[in-house]
């Protein structure tokens, strides 16, 4: 047996020694494994929405073993990403289901107005220009789009609808994961992860202890936990606890259990204000939870809204509804008892989508007042009010038209008509909350932060980042293009930081062994 490179010259060793040295090396891998578990993954997926997925698949594609943990079962997968219908686009020319163009300043000033002001300029236009070249990597992975309907060309404009809507996406993604190796486990909710100095080490499944080298954060906000809901919101002057009256319009299983502990527990950088949300008003009749798309009343804009004292409190035309449609189930959470009424005549029928429940319906608006339980005084006053300040142009549902009141407070700037052509309809409105902005705040790494600094190894995305984009304010489609453009991004650098964790790993085994031979011999 040759001596060994690091032996002395003319020191042959032993069999015996040998076999110390082989002994020597083995312990030395053995104190490795031992101060650092053998790894499950290499990328740690927490949730199973949207941007859990773009970030499983991301990751996948750049070679990285990927576990993905959701804590629903798998019948009720997908989170709130199940119930959505679009993607917001940037465009600067027609694109298949796209027409027109909707260059990235617009989308920006359009973002800004919902907002506020209350968005990371950065970030948010990180998000536009992403949105703009996402969707050819979406239909490779099994996503398909639907040509504008019509009556919907202003809508096509700025959104790209996915055939089947979102369930149908969540499906494609899953199908596409499971072909290429995404190991998926259902009903895997995380309790807890352990984490040092920033760095992320383990999750927690229901006593079982899962490491990775890196970790995605995608398990969405806290809008099903109620109790964190009525803290948020508090007591209102009048005594109320507005909260109590909320739906869910998403899942039932996002109760922010994994946001909370890495806020209070661990101290990451938070972003938004608890009581923002994406929030509808939506049917009253709705169920507590995953009531989704079909609960909307749409005709808002195509009549006017009163509170339960029968009177107007907003802007019903103020802009179209896919930009505005989210201001309204904050503006009835403010209203007394947490409710609306949205007032249609039969112009309206057929130009908005049709609710699941039919609306109350009546022949005279005396007897509509009856039925819906308001002051027929009030509501007669209200109403007479507002068809006598109608200045009626050239009415056209689609674009922003010049039909609009005078001399009435709150005004109605758009598609203001009379309400004078019998039957009458009403429906009950309660807010709806889809999902939450206080989050994580990151940075265009999609890196969790703590104390300002960036983690190397632990990452966020979709709603339990979507504050640092939305600190109010809603537009349709945006939460899609935040959950698919922070997905990719945070799958992306989950991966890399995983190869560079491993290589160094591999590097200081070899320097570990290098040295152990040294001492050997």
């Amino acid at each position: 047996m040759p001596p060994p490179a690091c032996a002395p010259r003319g020191m042959r060793p032993t069999v015996g020694a040998s076999h110390s040295i082989e002994a020597a090396r083995l312990d030395v891998r053995q104190n490795i494994t031992m101060q650092s578990p053998t790894m499950d993954a290499d990328v740690l997926v927490i949730g199973g929405g949207n941007a859990a997925l773009c970030a499983a698949l991301m990751a996948r594609e750049a070679g990285a073993r990927v576990l993905l943990l959701e804590s629903a079962p798998r019948d009720w997968r997908g989170g709130n990403s199940a119930h959505t219908r679009n993607l917001r686009c940037m465009h600067d020319a027609p694109q298949d289901v796209l027409v027109d163009a909707y260059p990235e300043e617009e989308y920006w000033q359009d973002l800004l107005k919902v907002t506020g002001g209350i968005t990371d300029e950065h970030l948010a236009r990180l998000v536009i220009r992403h949105s703009s070249a996402c969707r050819p990597w979406m239909r490779r992975h099994g996503v398909r789009f639907q040509p504008a309907l019509a009556g919907t060309l202003h809508v096509a404009r700025t959104n790209a609808f996915f055939m089947g809507g979102g369930k149908a996406l969540v499906n494609a993604y899953y199908r596409s994961a499971q072909a290429l190796g995404v190991q998926v486990r259902y009903d895997s909710p995380v309790d807890r992860l352990d984490i040092e100095d920033g760095q992320f080490q383990a999750a927690w499944v229901q006593g079982q202890r899962i490491t990775a080298k890196t970790c995605v954060l995608a398990a969405g906000g806290f809008e099903s936990n109620r109790e964190w809901l009525r803290e948020a919101w508090g007591q209102n002057a009048r005594g109320e606890w507005p909260a109590d009256n909320f739906l869910i319009r998403g899942t039932a299983f996002n109760r922010g259990v994994l946001l909370k502990h890495l806020l209070d527990d661990h101290g990451a950088d938070r972003i938004g204000d608890p009581t923002q949300a994406h929030m509808v008003a939506i049917d009253a009749r709705a169920p507590l939870y995953d009531g989704g798309i079909c609960t909307r009343i749409d005709c808002v804009s195509l009549g006017v809204v009163v509170n339960r004292e029968a009177r107007r409190f907003y802007d019903e035309g103020e802009d179209f509804w896919p930009k505005r449609y989210a201001v309204w189930g904050r503006l009835v959470a403010q209203q007394p008892g947490q409710i609306g009424y949205s007032i249609i005549d039969s112009k309206a029928i057929g130009r908005f989508m049709p609710p699941v429940f039919p609306g109350v319906r009546a022949d005279s608006l005396p007897e509509l007042a009856q039925k819906l339980g308001l002051d027929e005084t009030t509501f007669m006053q209200t109403l007479t009010d507002y068809n006598r300040a109608c200045r009626v142009g050239r009415f056209d549902h689609t674009v922003l038209d010049d039909c609009h009141t005078e001399n009435l407070a709150p005004p109605k700037t758009h598609w203001a008509r009379p309400i004078d052509t019998a039957p009458f309809y009403g429906y009950a409105l309660k807010p709806g909350v889809t999902f939450t902005y206080l989050g994580l705040q990151t940075d265009d790494t999609a890196a969790v932060r703590f104390a300002g600094r960036p983690s190397r190894n632990l990452f966020v995305a979709g709603e339990m980042m979507a504050g640092n984009v939305l600190g109010k304010g809603y537009t349709a489609g945006v939460g899609m293009s935040i959950g698919t453009a922070f997905g990719r991004i945070a799958g992306a650098n989950a991966a890399l930081a995983a190869k560079q964790q491993k290589a160094q790993s591999l590097q200081a085994l070899t320097a570990t062994e290098m040295k152990a031979n040294h001492v050997i011999a």
